[in-house]
């Protein structure tokens, strides 16, 4: 049995954990604040973080200041589940043969697949012009989704591997003897074993998604038709002024679809998170 924090060390953790918290929530926090506060009280000498003229208007004046914002977030949520559910189809059964099989260059591939995914997008971004004008899919949201999995689809790989690797191979063979198919096997045995792993997979690569599309938006796609609300957030830079408080509004908004996923599916991040921690 563990032994019991005495006092100092429990106030050391606690004292971490407050540090820790304070340094990841208060971007969001000033954020938040500058959302609340006119324009022209932004930049005053000496800057107060909480002021009187606080208010929630610029939530509402940022929809009129760019109409298209909600068309901006809806696809940003549209290209990362499409992004999601391509990766995924990828994923499961990539990272299920090399976690289950043996075969001459296994290890290699993982390594190659390690190498791609050290590669950023920015030095990949002319080629993927150049593929994207060949198949005729610039100002598509196929510009967008394709590279977007491609680059998610390497970091899936590895954590669902591990995933499979902690499933007892007896599950498979009890099948094999009941005279099911691997593929069989993989949908109705493993694949609900692997549930925890799944979501955890899922909604890692969906937030991967959400964030990296402006890169891919900014080159492939000219069209407000198309546009993702990462390069939407423009829209609110003037020729003159860049109205910040809008700006910070939008964001917060924007970034809500991936607050909400997380909180209605963090048991699951828990699940998959602990999922072979103990050893039985």
């Amino acid at each position: 049995m563990l032994n019991k924090y005495t006092w100092w060390e429990l106030v050391l953790l606690y004292l971490g954990v407050a540090v820790f918290l304070m340094f990841v929530l208060a971007p969001f926090a000033e954020a938040f604040a500058v959302s609340l506060r006119p324009l022209d009280g932004l930049f005053n000498i000496p800057y107060e973080f909480i002021t009187d003229d606080m208010t929630f208007e610029n939530y509402s004046i940022m929809w009129k200041s760019v109409p298209n914002l909600a068309l901006y977030i809806w696809n940003s949520f549209f290209i990362a589940c499409c992004v999601t559910i391509l990766a995924l189809i990828c994923i499961i059964p990539a990272a299920y043969s090399f976690g289950r099989f043996t075969y001459r260059g296994r290890d290699g591939l993982l390594a190659m697949f390690l190498g791609i995914n050290m590669v950023g997008a920015a030095v990949l971004i002319i080629p993927l012009y150049k593929l994207m004008l060949t198949l005729g899919l610039l100002n598509t949201y196929w510009s967008m989704i394709i590279p977007g999995a491609a680059f998610c689809v390497p970091t899936g790989i590895f954590l669902m591997r591990s995933y499979f690797l902690r499933i007892p191979k007896e599950l498979e063979e009890a099948a094999y003897v009941d005279g099911a198919s691997r593929l069989y096997t993989l949908w109705r045995v493993i694949l609900p074993v692997a549930l925890p792993g799944i979501m955890v997979v899922t909604i890692a690569t969906f937030i991967t998604a959400y964030a990296q599309q402006f890169l891919f938006a900014l080159t492939f796609n000219s069209k407000d038709a198309y546009k993702p609300l990462p390069v939407g957030l423009y829209d609110f830079f003037g020729h003159q002024t860049v109205h910040w408080n809008e700006l910070m509004a939008a964001s917060l908004v924007g970034i809500s679809p991936v607050l909400i996923l997380y909180v209605f599916l963090q048991r699951y991040i828990v699940a998959g998170l602990t999922s072979g921690a103990v050893k039985e």
